[in-house]
């Protein structure tokens, strides 16, 4: 009787971590080369539903969304632009409130332009790493907070490529907010 109380526990134990990781991670096959030299087609990524529970997305997370068009799978992007940001492509650069972001993570610039489009509320500015192949926000789309799946958190499909997947901080932006902050306190004295 023992045997089979603690066997029982066990399976207990075991369905309980399942259900909890169904319901916080995800597995995804990424279809496309958008993502490209970060993330490869035919990777296949874990994808942490949970990551956006307790905060909100930041510049420069992968996530996979559901788009705000037809589609029929999710895609996979890097968030470029927050909600109320303004975003503008040009001369091989992408600016953010007027500020060049410094990107080494991406196959190679953008050869396009894009006018200053401000970002509605509650909505993100998303582009491919593979900049010039890729049908991410430059096209005039938008990804609502609603339609973000999670944060993209590594890869564990092909062995050679299993690893965590590399998310991104702006230094040069923060450097902008601090001077930005420091205008406003002298303004206000």
């Amino acid at each position: 009787m023992k045997v089979l109380r603690e066997v029982g526990i066990a399976v207990l134990i075991a369905a309980a971590v399942f259900g909890i990781l169904q319901l916080n991670v995800r597995s995804y096959t990424v279809h496309y080369t958008s993502m490209l030299p970060n993330v490869e087609e035919r990777d296949w990524i874990m994808v942490n539903r949970a990551s956006y529970a307790f905060g909100e997305p930041q510049r420069g997370d992968i996530i996979v969304f559901d788009t705000p068009f037809q589609s029929p799978r999710p895609f996979i992007k890097r968030i470029i632009a927050l909600p109320g940001e303004q975003v503008e492509v040009r001369d091989g650069s992408v600016f953010i409130n007027g500020t060049a972001l410094r990107e080494t993570y991406t196959r190679e610039p953008p050869n396009y332009e894009m006018e200053a489009t401000q970002i509605p509320d509650d909505e993100y500015f998303v582009l491919g790493d593979n900049r010039n192949n890729s049908n991410d926000s430059r096209y005039g789309w938008t990804v609502p907070r609603d339609n973000i799946i999670g944060k993209a958190w590594f890869t564990y499909w092909p062995p050679g490529r299993l690893g965590s997947i590399r998310h991104y901080r702006y230094p040069e932006l923060a450097v902008t907010l601090e001077s930005a902050v420091a205008v406003n306190r002298t303004s206000e004295a």
